[in-house]
C-alpha cells in the first residue's frame, strides 16, 4: 500500500522482533506455554481477532490511500506486532525444538540461530512488500482492486478461523 522504501522500517522491525522471540524462545520461554498451555490458547485468539481486524481494514485500502489517514507500521509497532503473530511464534518454536542441541553448547546454538534469522528473515520478508507495491502500481481498475481486496481480506478470515480451530 505504501511502496517499498516506505515499508522498509516495517520490515526491519519484523526482523528485529522476530530474533528478539526467537532468542527469547530458545533461552526458555517455551517452558512457559508448556506450564500453562492456556496461555498460548489466548494467544491464538488475540491472534484471530487481530487477523478479523487486518481483513476488516484491508477492504477500500487499496482505492483509499491518500485519504484514508493509514501509514506504515513503525519499527517498534511492527517489532511489537511479533508478540501476537502466530506464524513468528511458530518458527520460533520449530527452531528451538529442532535446531538446539540436547548436549551441544546452548549459547553458541542460539546465537547461530539468531545470525541465520536475522539473514533469512529480510529476504523473505522483502518479496512480500514487493509484491503488494507491485499490486498497487500495475492495478489501476477499480474493480480488480476491489476483488482483490475482498480476497485478501477472505485469506485473512480463513486464517484466523483456522487458527482458532487447530
Amino acid at each position: 500500500k505504501f511502496g517499498f522504501l516506505k515499508s522498509i522500517p516495517h520490515m526491519t522491525g519484523i526482523t528485529v522482533g522476530h530474533v528478539t522471540q526467537l532468542v527469547l524462545v530458545c533461552l526458555g520461554l517455551g517452558k512457559i506455554f508448556q506450564i500453562f498451555p492456556e496461555l498460548q490458547n489466548i494467544l491464538k485468539i488475540l491472534c484471530a481477532m487481530y487477523l478479523v481486524y487486518l481483513g476488516y481494514k484491508i477492504i477500500g485500502s487499496f482505492s483509499k490511500i491518500k485519504d484514508d489517514g493509514s501509514r506504515p507500521l513503525k519499527f517498534y509497532e511492527a517489532a511489537l506486532f511479533q508478540i501476537v503473530n502466530p506464524k513468528a511464534w511458530t518458527i520460533s518454536s520449530m527452531a528451538a525444538s529442532g535446531f538446539l542441541p540436547k548436549d551441544g553448547n546452548l549459547f553458541f546454538s542460539i546465537i547461530f540461530i539468531s545470525f541465520v534469522a536475522l539473514i533469512i528473515c529480510p529476504i523473505s520478508i522483502s518479496p512480500w512488500a514487493a509484491f503488494g507495491s507491485g499490486i498497487k502500481n500495475l492495478v489501476k481498475n477499480n474493480k480488480i482492486k476491489v476483488i482483490i481486496e475482498f480476497f485478501l481480506a477472505f485469506l485473512l478470515l480463513i486464517t484466523a478461523i483456522l487458527i482458532v480451530i487447530e
